[in-house]
């Protein structure tokens, strides 16, 4: 695989792990300057230039998109997608994800919980919104920001008016937000990748700081996440559109809430604190994609000679999408249908009319080199690794980095 990995940062801890773990499995790896792109647009001929140059064989791109470079960089992932580079999180997904109040609007309408948030203009507006909220204490947020940068704790209703006068004066767009007392000055970051929690960990706020994160001084521990938090991780990262991204959650009185989804994570806190490889799995995942883009098997077991048990997973734009599980001819293959996973729903011994979506996953036994058979030939030909020579698990598996 021939990866680019967009970054402003080439020696920052995030960056250069990506780029080891990427050179350590075999794969080409390029950092690029992510401002250093010019965009070309000619009827039916998308081109992009790196220093002048042309480029067009790249097989994936791994965004590192900084918030003061949030139009330009999503402008050239938007290129490479449209010259079908896969893109480990698109141009909307980051979109979504770094607008605050949108993600919030987004997560909140797919019954995802967060903290009870509201958003005012007027002046006249501030003191019940304050009040719809639950009254002071109350987190004040500028809708884009990181690292805690722009999240005020305002403890008094006066406090808070005054802040959000200034921060209006100053012509910044403000949200006003429930403080979850019962959080304690703790939350959680989950590093998603795929539909899986690669790795997790408790930020705790030191003193006097509400803000927990690693930037502010927070201390990282390793945590085992109950179910609830990993399925609600997964789903705002889905919602978003985004495939690789740092979920932060509060442990509140009535479960995970949301606080932000970054589509841009960074790794040193949460290798350090978990000892896991999250940058291996970030490849590794790409890898799978790049190698599977029409449909993705993966083996669980082996039962008898040349059959076995794997999974299929349907994306979007894979020539199955609309068709009855009838009429994929699965069956005609020696490949059983035994269980359809769709989004939190499992759906054992599916009929035959039901209908395929976007992101189904079919759990089928078959004969394992007709499952192999169904990716595209010129992708079994650039596959390095063979299915068959990976174990069973093979695709198993808080810098925030300003200048990215």
């Amino acid at each position: 695989m021939k990866l680019a990995i967009l970054s402003r940062g080439p020696n920052c801890y995030s960056t250069r792990r990506l780029k080891e773990a990427a050179v350590s499995r075999g794969h080409d790896v390029s950092v690029l300057d992510t401002i250093k792109f010019a965009i070309d647009l000619e009827r039916a001929a998308p081109d992009l230039y790196y220093r002048q140059k042309q480029i067009a064989d790249f097989d994936a791109v791994l965004p590192r998109i900084g918030a003061s470079i949030t139009y330009y960089g999503t402008a050239v992932v938007r290129q490479f997608q449209e010259m079908d580079v896969f893109c480990a999180n698109t141009a909307h997904g980051i979109n979504n994800s770094r607008d605050k109040l949108r993600s919030l609007q987004l997560l909140s309408r797919h019954q995802i919980g967060i903290p009870r948030t509201t958003f005012v203009h007027n002046k006249k507006d501030v003191l019940p919104a304050i009040e719809r909220v639950g009254g002071a204490p109350v987190v004040i947020k500028l809708i884009e920001g990181t690292q805690g940068i722009g999240v005020l704790l305002a403890d008094t209703v006066k406090q808070a008016e005054a802040i959000i006068e200034l921060l209006q004066a100053q012509k910044q767009n403000v949200l006003i937000q429930k403080f979850v007392a019962e959080s304690k000055g703790k939350d959680i970051r989950a590093f998603v990748v795929g539909d899986r929690v690669v790795a997790a960990m408790r930020r705790v706020a030191q003193g006097q700081e509400f803000r927990s994160n690693v930037h502010r001084g927070g201390i990282a521990e390793p945590v085992d996440l109950p179910q609830e938090f990993i399925d609600t991780a997964v789903r705002a990262t889905q919602i978003m559109g985004l495939q690789v991204a740092g979920v932060d959650m509060l442990e509140s009185s009535t479960g995970p809430q949301i606080l932000e989804v970054n589509s841009s994570p960074g790794l040193e806190g949460i290798e350090t604190c978990t000892g896991l490889d999250v940058a291996g799995a970030v490849i590794e995942y790409i890898a799978a994609q790049v190698d599977f883009p029409e449909i993705d098997v993966r083996q669980r077991l082996t039962v008898s000679r040349g059959y076995g048990v794997s999974e299929i997973y349907i994306p979007e734009g894979s020539r199955f999408v609309g068709k009855t599980i009838a009429e994929t001819q699965l069956d005609e293959h020696d490949i059983n249908v035994l269980t359809l996973y769709r989004g939190a729903k499992i759906i054992p011994n599916p009929k035959h009319e039901r209908v395929l979506e976007p992101n189904d996953k079919l759990l089928c036994f078959g004969k394992l080199e007709a499952m192999r058979g169904m990716v595209p030939a010129k992708t079994r030909r650039r596959r390095q690794p063979d299915v068959a020579d990976l174990p069973a698990d093979a695709y198993s598996a808080s810098d925030a980095e300003a200048l990215e």
